[in-house]
């Protein structure tokens, strides 16, 4: 795969190039799909992204977290354990100079179990396909997502049956990916849990 880039496409950022390194373990979200998932939240957050706080929890290129920074959100953190990736990262926000953009090194769940509470209103969940992750996370998101908040969601195949407390709001299809919003309505219950569960 040869290397290319990818833009973001709104906000104050907007046609900024992110490059996307060689391999086949990155797959960045589609430009018009990033379009319509920050329509969506326009749509849901009344078009005020300020005071906002979001989680890109498979950050990889960092394709949509730098679009929630270019869109204003307030604090966007992201997660990423593989080198390569992490470099980009740093590199692009070094570039924007992006003081909304927080980076961490490291593994999803164990950042997950870290989180003391919940304070994130939007988490991005673009994993890679085929490791049974939409399956593992959901016990562990009530310790990020504030009650009432916001799922993203890719999959590599259609969403079946939600947990209880999500809400499907919007859902689409972008070739092989299936992409989703959700309400988040969890109540902190399953504090303990870990990703070696399944539901």
């Amino acid at each position: 795969m040869k290397k290319h880039q990818i833009r973001i496409v709104g906000g104050a950022y907007r046609r900024t190039p992110i490059s996307v390194p060689e391999g086949d373990h990155l797959r960045p979200t589609p430009d018009r799909v990033r379009e319509t998932l920050f329509n969506w939240l326009a749509h849901f957050w009344d078009g005020s992204f300020a005071g906002r706080r979001a989680l890109d929890l498979f950050a990889g290129t960092g394709a949509l977290g730098f679009e929630a920074a270019s869109r204003g959100v307030e604090t966007v953190q992201l997660v990423e354990q593989a080198p390569a990736a992490l470099a980009g990262l740093r590199a692009v926000q070094a570039r924007l100079k992006a003081p909304a953009i927080r980076i961490h090194a490291g593994e999803a769940c164990a950042f997950l179990r870290a989180q003391q509470a919940p304070s994130y209103d939007l988490v991005m969940l673009d994993p890679p396909f085929g490791a049974g992750w939409l399956q593992r996370l959901p016990p562990l998101l009530d310790r990020a997502v504030l009650p009432g908040g916001l799922l993203y969601l890719e999959s590599e195949s259609p969403f079946g049956a939600l947990p209880p407390d999500w809400e499907l709001l919007r859902q689409g299809r972008a070739g092989q990916v299936h992409y989703g919003l959700i309400q988040f309505a969890a109540t902190q219950k399953n504090m303990n849990n870990d990703c070696s569960e399944t539901l």
